[in-house]
């Protein structure tokens, strides 16, 4: 009997995922951040795997569709766009829908490189772009353990779950 109400309609929670392939030449790219390796991810944008991931799942916790729908890989003005400004619009499409980003929490499934050493950068990044503390954003890496096209080396992965307010109002 603390006196606290909760509408269940003001948290919303929203899940993302996205894997790209890697491929030599190529620069890597994830969390926003520029990481030194011999390979890089490929897809129709820059192929940042955990911000399109982010991107998805605030876009899922908001009802508003997903990336492909927002930046479909068919128009050539995303071709090698940078997934930031595209988390950038997807965040004020949110933020119009009357909603508020409280918290991301996301997982970089990689083999190699290491990621350690860039999870602060990248949190720092992310809380940048979506307007929110650092402590508000969680960046955990996992290998493959040599399993699957991510143990192989052949790709990398994220995942990111979302938690939105829906603000009074709207």
């Amino acid at each position: 009997a603390t006196g606290f109400s909760l509408n269940v309609n003001q948290l919303r929670v929203g899940i993302g995922h996205d894997t790209h392939r890697l491929e030599p030449g190529r620069p890597l790219k994830i969390g926003g951040v520029e990481i030194p390796h011999d390979r890089g991810l490929v897809g129709h944008s820059d192929a940042d795997v955990l911000l399109h991931a982010i991107t998805d799942a605030i876009l899922g916790a908001a009802g508003m569709g997903d990336i492909g729908e927002l930046f479909p890989d068919s128009d050539p003005a995303h071709a090698g766009r940078d997934s930031s400004e595209m988390l950038q619009m997807a965040c004020g499409q949110v933020a119009e829908g009357g909603f508020q980003i409280l918290n991301v929490d996301c997982t970089v499934f990689a083999e190699k490189p290491r990621l350690t050493s860039f999870k602060r950068a990248m949190r720092e990044h992310i809380a940048n772009v979506l307007g929110i503390a650092v402590d508000c954003v969680g960046v955990k890496a996992k290998t493959g353990e040599g399993l699957d096209a991510v143990g192989q080396q052949q790709a990398i992965g994220a995942e990111c779950a979302a938690l939105l307010a829906k603000l009074e109002g709207h």
